[in-house]
């Protein structure tokens, strides 16, 4: 995405309190927790946690020093970087701190309403990515893919819908979600929190979201017209989620801290304008039935349902392009119903002997092990036989690190040998047979 583009979607700046669209007791509230909690003083700093410019700042504090919450205290002493005036709360404005933070622990950043949060999702939303053919073979250069796999996958990924990738384990599924991932590699805007009837939902989470300075994207574009930037929001890598046998369905839903009197946004809204993987599907404790069937309203209509703690049901945007990864057949774990609302479904085969052994060969010049010849005739001609030529893309990084461990254990210089072959085989598998109990 271009610098253009990117400002083109930024989300402006309010430059009234009414264009925040906040009512003034929340924004009053907050500013006095921030105060209370954070020890601030100076209303630069208390600029920069409720994320509001300077100006907003100011004149929510006046407000709150009319009513008698707020006290100014004069300058800074002359050994302070500036003579910024500083302030402090009144005793009846830590009673009102308190009393606010009795009813939501929630301080820091102004939230966006939902309404804004809805448009800013739709300015940036994942289905206007454009996934070109390069740009999917330099995120995935250093795998060997099957033949035609970037032809499903591309179109896929461009469409924003659902995609399921199945076949046997061991084949990279997990590392084509991956790649998907590096092939998006543009910025989106992430609210530090939503509000929706009066309460406050916090969306940005530094494990799912990684912050990426403006500078380091678009130049000058924004800082010279930083004033018109919505500091509610965190400029972001476009987010990823990835789960896999630890998803629940309770994950899926709004989570209310009764003792912080707070939400947090599920893992979905999290993962809003990027991707959300559930890896290794059939293995979580719900049924995949059950996940899948949780996914029927968001894949089709662009939205989610979520619940306050009171049971008020609202709607909020999904933009998340889902990727099922499962080692079931598809048929064995879905009805007709949920497949047909996954919109794509790719099988990830494992390679033959020629993709196999080109695998091979790169797991061992990245390693430092050196082929040897007759080491391969024997695991290609006596081996693989016996598994009927079952080839996997996982097979030659865990038969050459077996290698190199007995090279170490043994202090001899990196190499193969078929006996060394063997030993390194018979740990790749389990021997069906009885034990004596």
């Amino acid at each position: 995405m271009n610098v253009q583009n990117i400002d083109q979607m930024a989300p402006r700046a309010p430059k009234t309190l009414d264009e925040t669209g906040l009512t003034m007791v929340m924004m009053r509230d907050i500013l006095l927790k921030t105060i209370f909690r954070r020890n601030l003083q100076r209303a630069t700093d208390i600029s920069k946690s409720i994320a509001l410019s300077l100006p907003l700042t100011q004149e929510l504090i006046d407000m709150a020093r009319e009513q008698k919450l707020i006290e100014a205290m004069g300058t800074l002493s002359a050994a302070a970087a500036s003579n910024e005036m500083s302030y402090q709360l009144s005793d009846a404005g830590k009673a009102r701190a308190l009393d606010a933070l009795a009813q939501s622990e929630y301080y820091g950043a102004m939230p966006v309403p939902l309404a804004a949060y809805e448009k800013q999702v739709e300015a940036q939303s994942i289905r206007k990515i454009r996934l070109t053919r390069q740009a999917l073979i330099a995120a995935m250069g250093h795998l060997i893919l099957p033949p035609g796999l970037l032809d499903k996958l591309g179109p896929a990924v461009t469409s924003g819908k659902s995609i399921l990738m199945y076949g046997p384990p061991g084949n990279g599924k997990s590392s084509i979600s991956n790649g998907i991932r590096d092939a998006l590699g543009d910025t989106i805007y992430v609210p530090q929190a939503i509000e929706y009837s009066g309460q406050i939902i916090s969306v940005y989470d530094p494990i799912i979201h990684t912050p990426v300075g403006i500078e380091e994207t678009q130049g000058n574009s924004l800082r010279r017209t930083g004033a018109q930037f919505d500091r509610r929001y965190v400029y972001c890598v476009r987010p990823t989620v990835i789960t896999g046998g630890e998803l629940t369905l309770d994950m899926l839903d709004l989570k209310y801290n009764p003792t912080a009197r707070t939400y947090q946004a599920p893992l979905q809204l999290k993962s809003n304008g990027g991707l959300f993987i559930v890896d290794d599907l059939g293995r979580q404790e719900d049924p995949p039935q059950a996940l899948v069937n949780r996914w029927i309203v968001p894949l089709e209509g662009g939205e989610d349902i979520l619940a306050l703690q009171s049971g008020e049901k609202f709607m909020v945007p999904f933009d998340t392009l889902v990727v099922f990864s499962t080692n079931y057949h598809p048929n064995e774990i879905f009805d007709g119903a949920a497949l047909r609302r996954i919109a794509h479904k790719i099988k990830i085969d494992g390679p033959d002997a020629e993709g196999f052994l080109k695998i091979f060969a790169l797991v061992a010049k990245k390693k430092g092990m050196p082929l040897d010849e007759d080491s391969l005739i024997y695991l290609m001609q006596t081996k693989y036989p016996t598994i009927d030529n079952n080839f996997a893309n996982y097979q030659p990084v865990f038969l050459i690190d077996q290698l190199i461990a007995i090279c170490e254990f043994e202090g001899i210089p990196y190499q193969m040998t078929p006996g060394m072959l063997e030993a390194a085989w018979s740990n790749m598998f389990v021997r069906d047979e009885e034990i004596a109990k």
